[in-house]
């Protein structure tokens, strides 16, 4: 008989192998069924289309798909759990994100794997090819490399860039430290957070906070070599950013008064004795995946006045990406914005967090300790996200254009596809 986990993956290779290979395709969105059509859409009507855009760059978001065209790019050095598996083992991974951006923003992505793991060729390789995208998601490549790659493309491309691994889960996390802040009257500006894990997400996590208010010296952090102290000599400037002063006796002292723990490292490296000193009604957030760095129902009968998070479906409070990145990239393309800046970052953060206080239409679901995040499926996630990204980017000025001020086309193409494979 075989396990839940065999079955599971069995299945999966059934859905990814049929009953045609893979999870996206193309589709046409202008008729092309007579010699007219053809005229307009090839020779000789397209040199009109290629003639404006050379006048003007700008026109490329009025007479080709660009405007709501993003590259999931990768180099499979850190995918998932999975770790180093090559460009083309990533795809898949790569495939269901795309698939994602459509299902939940409408937005047409597609699949980019570059082999290639120095920060030099992956760079040029995507300025390469960024003119034919309105943005940059990109996904799964291992720290520190990952740092560089991101700033150096939002340095070099007029369109915004992502590292969806490092901001689009810091989002989330931001959002349920708001909401853990209003159900247990604490406030962000006096949090002390200890995490595991130093890489990619948790950086991005410890800089969000701190635009939030989180104080620096309210932070510790610990890699696979220790606490994250000014003593090290081994850390490069991601990691030194966020270096502690404090003297600490061993790791386990981190936890001694912290209101939030933070786990982007591996499973089981949270133990239960570590949780009692922690403060009164703690966050745990252990994100771990697909072993969390403690389980649940262990983190809650050491410290039932704890609220619980975790990467897992399976578990309330799921800290899903899923919740940001698609609607991040909706209000970045709708208003064509250069970049993807701290404002928008923190204005999504902040209305992911509004949504899970006030309660869907319908819906019986609470605000409480097992809810302060919103399902990846609330309806309201579409409209009210976006909104936030735009009014952001519009006042900080990464924003090129106002949807807002401009006529809406009858026939609105980019909403959110409906379930199944769009014909």
């Amino acid at each position: 008989m075989a396990t839940e986990k065999e079955t599971i993956y069995e299945e999966a290779l059934r859905y990814h192998a049929l009953p045609r290979p893979g999870k996206i395709g193309t589709c046409t969105t202008k008729p092309c069924s007579t010699p007219h059509d053809l005229a307009l859409a090839y020779s000789p009507g397209v040199a009109a289309a290629a003639r404006a855009i050379a006048d003007a760059g700008e026109n490329s978001y009025l007479y080709t798909s660009r405007g709501n065209l993003v590259a999931v790019v990768s180099n499979g050095t850190a995918v998932l759990g999975l770790g180093d598996i090559g460009a083309a083992a990533a795809k898949p991974v790569m495939e269901g994100k795309c698939m994602l951006f459509k299902t939940m923003a409408g937005i047409d992505a597609f699949d980019i794997e570059i082999d290639a793991s120095d920060p030099d060729t992956f760079v040029e390789c995507v300025c390469r090819m960024a003119p034919t995208f309105g943005g940059i998601n990109l996904e799964d490549i291992k720290a520190p490399e990952c740092f560089e790659i991101e700033r150096r493309l939002i340095e070099r491309l007029d369109i915004p860039v992502m590292h969806d691994d490092q901001h689009g889960t810091a989002i989330v996390c931001a959002a349920a430290i708001i909401n853990a802040c209003h159900l247990t009257g604490k406030h962000i500006e006096d949090l002390h957070i200890a995490t595991f894990g130093a890489g990619a997400a948790a950086i991005a996590i410890m800089r969000l906070l701190t635009e939030l208010g989180v104080r620096h010296g309210n932070i510790i952090l610990r890699d696979r070599h220790g606490i994250i102290g000014i003593d090290r000599t081994d850390l490069p400037p991601e990691k030194r950013e966020f270096a502690t002063t404090r003297t600490l006796s061993s790791v386990e002292r981190m936890l001694d008064g912290a209101d939030v723990f933070i786990g982007v490292s591996k499973a089981g490296l949270l133990s239960a004795d570590m949780l009692h000193t922690m403060a009164p009604s703690p966050l745990i957030m252990a994100l771990a995946n697909p072993d969390p760095e403690i389980t649940r129902d262990e983190a809650l009968a050491a410290r039932p006045d704890a609220i619980y998070a975790s990467g897992r479906s399976d578990t309330p409070n799921q800290v899903n990406n899923l919740l940001a990145f698609p609607y991040v990239f909706r209000g970045a393309l709708d208003t064509r914005a250069r970049r993807i800046d701290t404002a928008m970052k923190t204005a999504a953060a902040e209305a992911l967090a509004m949504l899970a206080r006030q309660r869907e239409k319908d819906s019986d679901t609470p605000f409480d300790r097992n809810h302060i995040i919103p399902s990846p499926f609330d309806k309201r996630l579409s409209t009210a996200v976006t909104d936030a990204v735009i009014r952001a980017a519009v006042e900080s000025g990464a924003a090129r254009i106002d949807p807002r001020i401009l006529q809406q086309p009858e026939h609105d193409t980019r909403q959110p596809a409906e379930a199944g494979i769009e014909g």
